[in-house]
């Protein structure tokens, strides 16, 4: 019996990082699913978000923007293009390399997607304070 209270109180589940983040990760899954208004997942609206600021990107630059292996951002990428919002050319310069940008299409769905990106982040984050949002964000970017 002591040995189970030994574990228990060297390691409990619910005070580690991995467990709270994945909690936090399904919290912000479900709000995303259920507020965003274009039929994306989080995963591709980053990559539409991310060359909305930054214009068109190769695709090695934009996964690495986006935190995605290449493998997976070819898929995206190709996902997007399927739904005629991104669309790619080799580079000029370097035939190699190819370059990524969003189409008429996916141009005029930004604006939604920031309201829609706003309304989840403030969802999300509807329990804490003003101070307490600031104070986790910081906490969160030294992990990252």
């Amino acid at each position: 019996m002591s040995d189970v209270k030994d574990r228990k109180t060297t390691y409990v589940l619910d005070e580690q990082i991995g467990y709270i983040l994945r909690l936090a990760n399904q919290r912000h899954a479900g709000i995303f699913q259920s507020t965003i208004t274009k039929n994306l997942t989080p995963t591709q609206f980053a990559v539409l978000m991310r060359l909305s600021e930054r214009g068109e990107l190769s695709q090695n630059l934009l996964g690495r923007l986006v935190a995605l292996d290449t493998a997976t951002t070819k898929g995206v990428v190709d996902r997007l293009k399927a739904k005629d919002l991104v669309q790619s050319r080799p580079d000029t310069f370097d035939k190699r390399r190819t370059i990524i940008s969003l189409t008429k299409s996916g141009l005029s769905m930004i604006d939604t997607l920031r309201k829609d990106g706003t309304r989840i982040t403030e969802a999300t984050l509807s329990k804490l304070k003003t101070a307490e949002k600031h104070r986790l964000f910081g906490l969160l970017k030294k992990i990252v």
